[in-house]
């Protein structure tokens, strides 16, 4: 089995992403706010494959008050998109995990952890809600390494909560959480104050991983952008990502 953060020598025309593999998207066909059906996905899968990414985890969303999806809907919308890329011709490795919202719902899955759909190993993808701070970081840290997994707290920067303080950031970090940077924040594609906590986080060597959190057709066209990518190669320079 080849491993999602496989190094990948793949390169564009002039420029080698800085992730040879994406840990997170959400180019799985109809079952989150991403793509809404096999045809995108496949446009999707194919603008990967241009900008020299050849494997990706997708990661759709699991949220209890709306997405509850489960191994079943998640290897179901994983084999609709196989096999429209076979019928394509578009060799691609994919494999699936989630990218779990912190909530009551995620700790009632924890109970069982064949539930649990991990990036690798014991990798799981999580996140914060955007419209609050976490009250319990340090118990959601708890539970989820208890239960023998390692949780990795996708797109730190956009917790708008956070930019008042910095010092949260390495306080998540201390209770166990690994970063993972979204590529587009660094160039300011979700603002200019997600960008500055991008760019503090990576200088202050606290990103593991970087994804695309690749949603439809207008980010990819984003991470295909030539000025953005001349960001990635600036920022991303001499930085040891574990999925890079």
């Amino acid at each position: 089995m080849f491993s999602i953060f496989k190094k990948n020598n793949s390169t564009t025309a002039d420029f080698q992403y800085p992730i040879a593999s994406d840990m997170h998207s959400h180019i799985l066909p109809g079952i989150d706010d991403g793509s809404p059906n096999v045809e995108t996905s496949v446009t999707l899968v194919r603008g990967l494959k241009e900008l020299g990414i050849h494997r990706s985890c997708a990661t759709p969303h699991v949220i209890g008050d709306m997405f509850r999806n489960n191994r079943e809907t998640i290897t179901g919308a994983q084999s609709l998109l196989q096999e429209a890329l076979d019928n394509e011709g578009i060799e691609f490795d994919l494999t699936v995990a989630a990218e779990y919202m912190l909530d009551s719902y995620f700790l009632s899955l924890l109970d069982d952890k064949r539930n649990i759909l991990t990036l690798q190993d014991n990798l799981i993808l999580t996140e914060f809600s955007y419209a609050t701070m976490p009250s319990n970081p340090g118990e959601m840290s708890f539970a989820i390494i208890t239960e023998g997994f390692s949780p990795i707290l996708a797109h730190p920067e956009r917790y708008a909560y956070y930019y008042n303080d910095y010092n949260h950031y390495h306080h998540l970090h201390d209770l166990g959480f690994m970063f993972q940077v979204n590529l587009l924040s660094v160039t300011g594609y979700y603002g200019k104050e997600a960008a500055k906590a991008a760019h503090y986080l990576i200088k202050n060597n606290l990103i593991s991983y970087a994804g695309t959190d690749m949603h439809h057709e207008k980010h990819l066209a984003a991470l295909s952008d030539a000025k953005n990518q001349r960001i990635f190669a600036e920022v991303f320079e001499g930085v040891q990502l574990l999925n890079g």
